[in-house]
């Protein structure tokens, strides 16, 4: 990978369907997780909170912290991604803000849109088995 790193949390959306809330972000092709840019000197759990009031317009609640992973960012050429991954509960319903261009809750056995690699390769496998799909 390369020594360029980029580093965010992410939240796991799940509605009462099975479904996992995702963003695409204007002027980029791939779906991803509601989330975002840790600010210098920022913890993970604060940029996750700002980064989804800002995306969604909701507060949310932290279920549990997932981890730490290292992938390849799907939108800036030659970095590195590493994700603080969170399941949350948002506490109102979710609406288009920010930089957004589409959202939408997506079947977790038919993701059939461009998916980020955390997305794709980190996330969804462990919705799954988390809700034994």
């Amino acid at each position: 990978m390369s020594n360029k790193v980029i580093t965010i949390a992410a939240a796991i959306i799940l509605n009462e369907q099975n479904q996992i809330l995702l963003v695409r972000k204007k002027d980029t092709d791939f779906f991803m997780h509601v989330g975002g840019k840790l600010e210098p000197n920022e913890l993970p759990e604060a940029a996750l909170s700002r980064e989804v009031l800002e995306e969604t317009g909701c507060e949310m609640e932290i279920l549990s912290y997932i981890g730490k992973y290292e992938t390849v960012a799907a939108n800036e050429l030659n970095h590195s991604l590493v994700s603080y991954l969170y399941q949350v509960k948002l506490k109102s319903q979710p609406q288009i803000q920010a930089e957004l261009a589409e959202m939408q809750w997506v079947d977790l056995n038919h993701p059939d849109l461009p998916l980020t690699p955390l997305t794709r390769d980190i996330s969804i496998p462990w919705c799954k088995q988390l809700l034994g799909i």
